[in-house]
């Protein structure tokens, strides 16, 4: 597949580029793609997503931070799929499922996240989309440090126990097989918004 990447120099971009090659995958410009992917920033990824539909190119968007309504709008009005993932880390999405299947019995929670310094949005987008998914007003908290890459943990408090579910990330190649997954799936899915790697498990 022909791939429009934007952000390649970023830290996600230079893991993913070599690695979409590998794949088979050929970088191209916007006129040129099949799809587009998106790891840029919170304040340009709406405008890039746009560009790309108006050119009729479905994106795969891993930026946070972000209002995607009207990426959402577009890309029905375009008949062309958007997929966001808060985290394409197939471990991720599987301690947010965990912590949905534990919430039912131990329905206390709260949210610590933590990421690099250079990370523009706090919470993360993988702590708020995991607090969107338990019951009541999940607290998270945030932490940015340099050495960090991606990590979260879910606590959940009961009488006498806490059950902690953490998924740590020490590298972005751990995006690399759910942003591969993505593309797979990506002209099957229906015109405007999908998110969560969960929905493509």
């Amino acid at each position: 597949m022909k791939i429009c990447l934007y952000g390649r120099g970023g830290k996600v971009g230079q893991v993913l580029a070599p690695a979409l090659e590998s794949a088979g995958h050929e970088l191209v410009e916007l006129d040129d793609a099949d799809a587009s992917i998106d790891f840029t920033a919170p304040d340009v990824v709406v405008d890039n997503v746009l560009r790309a539909l108006d050119a009729g190119v479905p994106c795969v968007v891993g930026t946070s931070g972000a209002d995607l309504a009207s990426a959402d709008a577009r890309g029905r009005e375009r008949g062309l799929p958007v997929f966001f993932a808060p985290n394409f880390a197939i471990g991720a999405v599987l301690m947010m499922r965990l912590a949905v299947e534990a919430a039912a019995y131990l329905p206390r929670a709260e949210i610590i996240e933590l990421h690099n310094e250079a990370k523009k949005d706090a919470p993360s987008g993988t702590a708020r989309a995991t607090a969107e998914l338990l019951p009541g007003d999940v607290p998270i908290h945030s932490v940015r440090l340099p050495g960090l890459v991606a990590h979260q943990e879910v606590l959940l408090g009961g009488d006498g126990q806490l059950l902690t579910i953490r998924h740590d990330t020490f590298s972005r190649e751990a995006y690399v097989p759910g942003v591969l997954l993505a593309l797979e799936r990506l002209h099957s899915l229906p015109p405007g918004l999908t998110v969560g790697l969960d929905a493509l498990l």
